[in-house]
């Protein structure tokens, strides 16, 4: 198993890093879902998770984004599924798009550990509210001129699918997955129709048994492109009894990403993480801040519970 993750991290270290349509979240572990539908139902637990993350702290209209989701693994016909929902706003400007997506995955025995097959199927509600600054003189045109830009308020409905493979067990996880499958159209107008890219995702995590036996180091990298444009986040996660969480993540060519968590009680987890800059942007912003929330209730409690050492992680 160490062969794979680190053959997904040597073919991940070959891409650069740039910025994509699909908003990014420094705590990417924990929404593995967004992105990967295969990982739905990957507990023996429901598990509700709620994100904020802004972004470029001081920019007038800088990207803020919220993301809550919810998952659950079920039995039927004597197989494992998993099922769940997640809802996005991202807001950027005087552009917000509105997601809700819906999941499934067939989770499936295989080797030592699981392999999740999944779908998603979701509506995107993409709106508009400009206000366009035009110059005097003739040599401007306003956007009434000019039938590809929107002159006002304009909202677009369409609809958008994802599917997803990931493998995981005690040790490892490893997935691959695509969102926006079918490349959908916004159309503002007859003329303007833009569309949101196919997305591919690659993500690993591994599990390293430390000398003490308190803690644990979750080296894990994730790369995302849509082609074009391609962004690696790699770093690790070093865990405390469960209870507590640090770690330390790098995007190339973009921030440096800290983060800290805590378990409280009965499942409720609370993290937070803090991007720092690595390109000239870093002097006239104050940082991106995300905070998360997070609880997974146990559904059958007398039934022995699915292990994952990876739990930060997974």
């Amino acid at each position: 198993m160490k062969r794979i993750f680190w053959l997904a991290i040597l073919l991940m270290t070959t891409f650069t890093a740039k910025g994509q349509q699909d908003p990014q979240f420094s705590q990417s572990m924990f929404n593995i879902m967004m992105f990967n539908p295969g990982f739905v139902g990957s507990k023996n637990a429901i598990c509700a998770t709620a994100v904020n993350r802004q972004q470029w702290m001081g920019f007038e209209g800088a990207p803020v984004s919220s993301l809550f989701s919810v998952n659950s693994p079920f039995r039927l016909f004597g197989a494992d599924h998993g099922a769940g929902l997640h809802i996005l706003n991202d807001e950027l400007g005087f552009e917000t798009n509105l997601s809700i997506n819906a999941s499934y995955a067939l989770r499936i025995d295989a080797w030592s550990g699981k392999l999740g097959i999944g779908i998603g199927f979701g509506m995107i509600n993409s709106t508009l509210d400009a206000e366009w600054f035009v110059p005097a003189g003739d040599a401007y045109t306003p956007p009434s001129g000019d039938p590809s830009i929107p002159a006002g308020n304009e909202s677009a409905l369409t609809s958008d699918f994802s599917a997803g493979v990931i493998y995981y067990n005690d040790d490892l996880y490893i997935g691959f997955s695509s969102t926006h499958v079918t490349q959908p159209a916004v159309e503002y107008t007859q003329t303007a129709r833009p569309f949101l890219s196919r997305h591919y995702y690659l993500t690993a995590g591994y599990n390293l048994e430390l000398a003490n036996p308190s803690l644990s180091a979750l080296p894990a990298i994730m790369a995302q492109t849509d082609g074009v444009i391609t962004q690696l986040k790699l770093g690790a996660v070093l865990d405390y009894e469960r209870k507590f969480w640090g770690g330390l993540f790098y995007r190339p060519g973009a921030s440096i990403v800290g983060m800290a968590g805590i378990e409280l009680f009965n499942g409720i987890n609370i993290g937070y993480s803090y991007d720092f800059s690595t390109t000239a942007i870093m002097r006239h912003n104050k940082g991106t801040h995300e905070f998360l929330l997070r609880y997974c209730f146990e559904l059958d409690r007398d039934r022995t519970p699915e292990r994952y050492r990876s739990i930060r992680i997974l």
